[in-house]
């Protein structure tokens, strides 16, 4: 009997999927495997060093910035070495948006995009009656001056999803090729960035600057305070059909300041085979299994999962499932921003999360530094990391 053991993300989405792909692996394809899986929190997903959990386990689902310092360490296979050359073909030709490309690094691939996600906005159909969807910042800051007492929109501005919108943000502002890898952000683009996200804010639910998406969504599920969320990490499971009536959340693209739904941070997750297994075969076959479109499609969709896979996201169930979840948010993953993923990115976007979010928190106080000066530590301190 082969044990492999894997390290996931502690949500539905993020293991729920995966043991139910173990079982049907061990039913179906490999019956001498046995699959465990451990989880970490939201935030060691994109922060814990990979390096380390590849000394414990077999695989390992990590954030595509993450690829570049797993190279240069030598911690993960190289998949390509494994799997067959008209797999890969069918997971590139079915990648939604950037999602396999982003665990490709120097010419090899290091993960299968089991998960594909980007920034997105996000609503309450019942409390938006008929407004219309804000298709630029102007709409945002209009739709949250006239909403009714009680109501606002919210934002997932904790320090590592204020990182996130900010980055959203100058990329859009700047395109895809505005981070400088060696100098870090542009002053005009950052600086742009930031005066959104500050005009907006007083007139933000107070639990933005608190929040990850996962609260977010929990509170605007569960009560009918916030209307509208313009950027966050999109989730199926709030816009599933078992979810109950009137609380059911809808995913839409993204507000721009280009009158396209463009560059849009990237999310996902990728399904990587630690190079210290015993069982790299084996490790390699189940990643194969969870990434091939009939299981993406059903089961792992099914679990709760959001697939990377395209045959699900235009699969009729799935749209009918999640209230159009993948066919209102595609034009948004198809132009997603793919981060950098030099060996100083992870580390920078953590630290800089936190001078973002430390920002905006005493703007609300008119203690805030200027904004070229913000834009100033955070260069630094990608100068330091570097």
């Amino acid at each position: 009997m082969i044990t492999l053991k894997g390290m996931t993300w502690n949500h539905e989405r993020g293991y729920a999927p995966l043991l139910l792909a173990s079982e049907k692996f061990r039913e179906l394809r490999r019956p001498d495997v046995m699959l465990t899986w451990d989880r970490r929190s939201l935030k060691d997903f994109g922060d814990y060093p990979v390096d380390e959990l590849a000394m414990e386990y077999d695989i390992i689902l990590i954030d595509h910035p993450h690829v570049g310092i797993s190279c240069s360490q030598g911690v993960l296979v190289a998949l390509e070495e494994w799997i067959p050359e008209s797999y890969m073909a069918d997971q590139q030709a079915n990648s939604v948006g950037p999602s396999h490309s982003s665990y490709n690094w120097n010419g090899r691939q290091w993960a299968l995009a089991v998960d594909a996600a980007a920034q997105v906005a996000s609503y309450r159909p019942d409390l938006f009656m008929d407004r219309i969807l804000p298709t630029d910042w102007k709409d945002v800051v209009e739709l949250a001056a006239t909403l009714p007492s009680g109501r606002k929109i919210g934002w997932p501005l904790c320090p590592t999803d204020a990182m996130c919108s900010f980055l959203s943000l100058c990329a859009n502002i700047g395109g895809k090729s505005f981070f400088d890898e060696r100098e870090g952000i542009p002053h005009a683009t950052g600086e742009a960035a930031l005066k959104i996200m500050l005009d907006l804010l007083p007139l933000l639910h107070e639990s933005s600057l608190e929040s990850n998406p996962i609260q977010m969504y929990d509170l605007m599920a569960a009560t009918d305070e916030i209307v509208y969320v313009p950027l966050a990490f999109g989730y199926t499971n709030y816009a599933r059909a078992a979810v109950a009536d009137g609380r059911r959340l809808r995913f839409a693209d993204i507000p721009s300041t280009t009158g396209s739904p463009e560059n849009a941070l990237l999310g996902g997750v990728g399904m990587a085979v630690s190079a210290r297994s015993k069982h790299i075969s084996a490790a390699a076959e189940f990643a194969m299994f969870a990434a091939s479109p009939n299981v993406q499609r059903t089961l792992y969709f099914d679990a709760g999962g959001q697939p990377g896979h395209s045959a699900a996201w235009t699969d009729e169930r799935t749209n009918a499932d999640s209230g159009d979840f993948f066919a209102a948010t595609r034009r948004t993953m198809e132009q997603s921003y793919m981060r950098p993923r030099n060996r100083a990115f992870p580390e920078f976007q953590e630290q800089a999360g936190i001078i973002v979010n430390e920002m905006l928190r005493k703007s609300l106080t008119g203690r805030a530094l200027p904004t070229k000066a913000t834009i100033e530590e955070m260069n630094r301190l990608y100068a330091s990391l570097l």
